[in-house]
């Protein structure tokens, strides 16, 4: 396995090179797809991407927790998280990948 990061460039131009659209217009095309999905979930909104996988924003309660540098115990603030669940058809596309 190789510890390569996908970035926004590499997404810009691998649709470049599959639709041929300019680098500009792709990369417009990245970023507002991703603003798409960002806003959508600012919203609250589930995002499903079928074929890939859900991206939820779920809300943590305050709880205890514990500083792990002294032990003393610490509040932990209520925030909302991202969840990201893959659908059974990425998921069996990475275990043939892995097959490899």
């Amino acid at each position: 396995m190789t510890d390569k990061t996908l970035t926004r460039a590499d997404l810009t131009d691998a649709l470049h090179e599959q639709v041929g659209l300019s680098r500009q217009d792709c990369a417009g095309l990245v970023e507002r797809t991703l603003d798409l999905v960002a806003e959508a979930m600012e919203r609250g909104h589930i995002v499903k991407l079928s074929g890939f996988g859900v991206f939820q924003v779920r809300s943590k309660r305050e709880r205890m927790g514990r500083n792990p540098k002294t032990g003393e115990p610490a509040t932990i603030a209520p925030r909302r998280v991202i969840g990201f669940r893959a659908s059974q058809v990425l998921k069996a596309r990475i275990d043939r990948a892995l097959e490899k």
